[in-house]
């Protein structure tokens, strides 16, 4: 399989890791509030044989510059900067947890510029600002740092509440490794712009193939609510992965990698081909 290689875009304002041949059809890997592009590696070598296997750093993350303003809105309008930076037309976008949010918010902008989507292990809504089970989930998160820990401290104890049945070693210590190296700056930003996010009634506007996948022992983005969420999307297939937690990618790298290639195999076309 081929490596990734570490990047940065024209402008300086985004970093990123990619394998295969830019002149692929390309599939971009979007990761949660506790990853990174690296989170993807096992991915970009798997569909960088066939396609241009892309993973950026969210703004704020590893190589790319934070965003002076943080919010779902802000941060799929630095996607669209990006993909045109990487020159990625009629892209497949894989969205993970607020990945899978920002690619939703995309969607809204730019409705058929995507060749397919994959919305994993999220969510369509965070609910209102204000409501009780959205602060108690904020105050968990940020409580913590707010009493002096710090993301290195935190990180196993996150990752383990986070993963399933049986995760795969390496990844959980990839995923540790991603989270505990997350700027506090930027996770706090990431979680404040989960509040008040909320696109229920625009799932029914997705006018592209759709795959939308969850883990069964997933907390973060519960599987009924993703099967719920699928029903509402017209071109969407479901996939749940029994045992799985909330980083399918990194618990169980073979099965979200198979998941993947079926649904890409049935609506979009992934060998090399000239743009």
């Amino acid at each position: 399989m081929p490596a990734s290689q570490i990047l940065t875009t024209k402008d300086g304002r985004f970093g990123y890791e990619a394998a295969g041949e830019p002149q692929r059809r390309t599939i971009v890997f979007l990761h949660g509030i506790g990853g990174a592009a690296r989170a993807w590696r096992d991915q970009l070598g798997h569909f960088g044989a066939d396609c241009h296997a892309v993973a950026w750093d969210m703004p704020g993350y590893g190589g790319s510059v934070r965003l002076g303003d943080v919010s779902i809105s802000t941060l799929a309008a630095a996607l669209q900067d990006f993909l045109i930076q990487i020159d990625a037309p009629q892209p497949i976008l894989v969205g993970h947890s607020i990945g899978g949010m920002i690619v939703q918010e995309w969607l809204i902008a730019h409705p058929h510029a995507a060749a397919a989507v994959v919305l994993a292990q999220t969510s369509p809504a965070f609910g209102k600002a204000d409501g009780d089970w959205q602060k108690s989930f904020i105050e968990a998160r940020l409580g913590p740092l707010d009493r002096g820990a710090t993301m290195a401290s935190l990180a196993p104890d996150l990752v383990k509440e986070l993963v399933g049945d049986d995760p795969d070693p390496q990844g959980v210590a990839v995923a540790t490794s991603c989270m505990a190296a997350v700027p506090e700056a930027s996770y706090r930003a990431s979680m404040l712009a989960l509040l008040g996010f909320d696109r229920r009634q625009s799932l029914k506007e997705i006018r592209v193939p759709t795959l939308v996948l969850s883990g069964s022992k997933d907390r973060n983005a519960p599987a009924p609510m993703m099967e719920k969420m699928a029903s509402f999307i017209p071109s969407s297939s479901y996939v749940e992965l029994e045992g799985a937690g909330h980083l399918v990618n990194l618990e169980r790298p073979g099965e979200f990698n198979a998941a993947l290639d079926a649904f890409l195999k049935a609506h979009a076309t992934t060998t090399a081909e000239a743009r």
